[in-house]
């Protein structure tokens, strides 16, 4: 692994240890407790046991840090120059049904910008990490998003939108629109951090969703820049809320892809 500043050491040892725990897990899924906050959103006790860990380590490295994650919220809330964003389980509908599709998200904000993150696939053992100025890395290796220029036979995948999503009704007409005019399937994985690493390794050349929170993203938007993609975000996300919009691409292709993607150019 090619992790040469502190700050990713710190990233790493976090995601490794909360792993062990969470590769044993996904071997005893049917053990699992399993509860939901809301339509379409589950959280199990490995959710809240891998972010523990995560949490831990971060703050024996840092203890006066902020922390913003998925289950616990909101910690050292005084300090907002220097923050960790982290989603535990990244696809945890997959991981709860044992699809071994789900990632831990760790990015690191510093004055309200993510200069560095990792996403870390523990069943594949596949890492996605990046910082700011130095490169994206897959594993050993230095990783560039696609050239393709053309969404004709671009791969393409998405994610949502979840069931009580005000976009809902539309969804379907939306995805058939977009497969014909690129006249290829539209993939969805279920992992809008994978989404964004894999178009980060040029594996997809565009991943799309509505309305995701910050922990979903953060560490990908540092790894998919460093690769030399690009990533905007849409505005309105859902009613009162946070959430967001966002297009992700190799940059090539991001204007032809936002064109079919507005509002309204689906309804």
């Amino acid at each position: 692994m090619r992790i040469n500043s502190p700050r990713m050491t710190v990233i790493y040892n976090a995601c490794n240890k909360a792993s062990r725990s969470l590769i044993r897990d996904f071997g005893e899924i049917e053990k699992l407790q399993v509860s939901t906050k809301g339509p379409g959103d589950f959280v199990t006790a490995s959710d809240k046991r891998t972010e523990k860990i995560v949490i831990e380590e971060l703050l024996k490295a840092h203890p006066d840090y902020g922390i913003l994650s998925e289950e616990v919220g909101v910690i050292n809330k005084e300090n907002k120059d220097h923050r960790w964003i982290i989603d535990p389980i990244d696809g945890t509908f997959n991981f709860l049904n044992g699809i071994p599709h789900f990632a831990i998200s760790i990015g690191y904000e510093e004055k309200g910008e993510i200069v560095c993150g990792m996403i870390f696939d523990p069943i594949k053992n596949e890492t996605f990490f990046a910082e700011k100025g130095t490169g994206a890395f897959f594993n050993n290796s230095r990783i560039r998003v696609t050239k393709k220029n053309k969404l004709i036979n671009c791969a393409l995948a998405t994610g949502g939108p979840k069931s009580d999503s005000p976009r809902k009704e539309n969804i379907f007409e939306e995805y058939t629109k977009i497969s014909r005019v690129v006249d290829a399937p539209i993939r969805k994985f279920g992992s809008a951090a994978l989404g964004l690493a894999y178009v980060a390794a040029g594996r997809f050349d565009a991943y799309w969703e509505w309305e995701l929170n910050y922990w979903d993203v953060a560490a990908g938007m540092v790894i998919l820049k460093e690769a030399g993609g690009y990533i905007e975000f849409l505005e309105p996300g859902a009613p009162t809320s946070n959430k967001r919009n966002v297009i992700a691409t190799n940059s090539n292709i991001h204007e032809e892809l936002k064109g079919l993607l507005i509002k309204k150019n689906i309804e």
